[in-house]
């Protein structure tokens, strides 16, 4: 009987690594204080805005959020609950529902002006979701999602804050190339064009030896910058959004994924004191640790292993009384604690943003 008590409770990832009791414990509170603080439509509440500099700016305060909806939903959805299924499956349902009641006639996902960030979560959800699910309303959303991805990709390769910008960054470019991948991994049409030249927008931004340095900006060797031409600034989320982002291209092997992880590794233990210790769960620490656990997911091994001890160590001191995570620059704690599960059930591996 102890034997199998032990087996129940240590869910342990292809690779080896283990979700231990603790972490369970923090994620079960965690999605009973997000299943708590659904609203009656079936979305979570968020401050809409963007990240400005340091800051986060809002411009409609907690609103039913599109982005911060859908994370919560693959939070759920990473612990195997799906709609129709289990005691959680109603929350997943309902907010499935409010998602696709957000679909423009372009295909852009959308409420509260929401913009690409929260259309590419969107997406994804729906996405993944099709995935174990074969909701028979998702995909004509889903493939008409993806079209308005690959319409808006600008002449550099990436993508912006709003649809068919000229413009483009490494952070709205990797969960648009997240969300693309995804939807072709179920069967919706994605040109191969479309990340071929994702590939090479993300490879522009990589900081190799003898790149310019220019003083002011953090560009270590193997670092990723926010956008391709220097001297624009480098940072820890901003480089696991480039390994990861490769890594659902289908690159594997890669000499910039390689020095990226390395320095991932080398700065992890900053990362996690200096914006999520410190700082109480920034919003770079939230989305940092999102893209991070997926680049080292798919490096596995032993690599994994470490960063996820260092990361749930990180999140099981951050979590508060109630089962939330605090997010004290950013949309707000239905936005944190959706992360924290996610990255938290990462071993677990039921959502293919987690395989190898």
């Amino acid at each position: 009987m102890i034997f199998s008590s032990l087996i129940l409770l240590l869910v342990q990832a292809p690779d080896g690594t283990v979700m231990d009791p603790n972490s369970r414990r923090a994620v079960e509170r965690g999605l009973d204080w997000l299943a708590s603080h659904q609203l009656e439509d079936g979305s979570w509440s968020g401050d809409v805005g963007y990240k400005l500099r340091d800051d986060y700016e809002s411009w409609n305060r907690d609103a039913s959020h599109l982005g911060v909806t859908a994370l919560a939903g693959m939070a759920f959805l990473a612990g195997g609950h799906v709609p129709g299924r289990g005691p959680r499956g109603q929350t997943v349902e309902r907010a499935t529902r409010w998602i696709l009641q957000q679909v423009r006639g372009d295909g852009y996902l959308t409420g509260n002006e929401t913009r690409m960030y929260s259309h590419a979560f969107a997406t994804l959800f729906l996405a993944e979701l099709y995935g174990m699910d074969r909701h028979g309303s998702v995909r004509p959303v889903l493939q008409r999602a993806a079209d308005l991805i690959v319409a808006s990709q600008n002449s550099q390769g990436g993508w912006r804050y709003t649809p068919h910008s000229a413009d483009a960054d490494m952070s709205v470019s990797a969960c648009q190339v997240m969300a693309l991948r995804a939807a072709r991994n179920v069967g919706i049409r994605v040109p191969a064009s479309t990340i071929d030249r994702a590939i090479r927008y993300v490879r522009d931004s990589a900081v190799r030896p003898g790149d310019p340095q220019p003083p002011g900006f953090y560009n270590s060797v193997g670092s990723f910058r926010y956008q391709p031409a220097a001297p624009t600034r480098a940072s820890w989320p901003l480089t696991a959004a480039g390994i990861t982002s490769l890594s659902h291209a289908g690159l594997y092997a890669d000499a910039d994924m390689e020095t990226g992880l390395r320095f991932l590794e080398q700065e992890l233990n900053d990362f996690c004191i200096k914006d999520g210790i410190r700082r109480r769960g920034h919003y770079f620490f939230w989305y940092g640790s999102y893209y991070g656990v997926q680049a080292f997911a798919v490096a596995g091994g032993n690599r994994f292993a470490r960063f996820y001890r260092t990361m749930s160590q990180t999140l099981l001191r951050l979590q508060d009384a109630d089962g939330s995570w605090p997010n004290s620059v950013g949309p707000g704690p239905a936005y944190s604690t959706a992360t924290a599960c996610l990255v938290l059930q990462a071993p677990r591996g039921y959502l293919p943003i987690f395989e190898q």
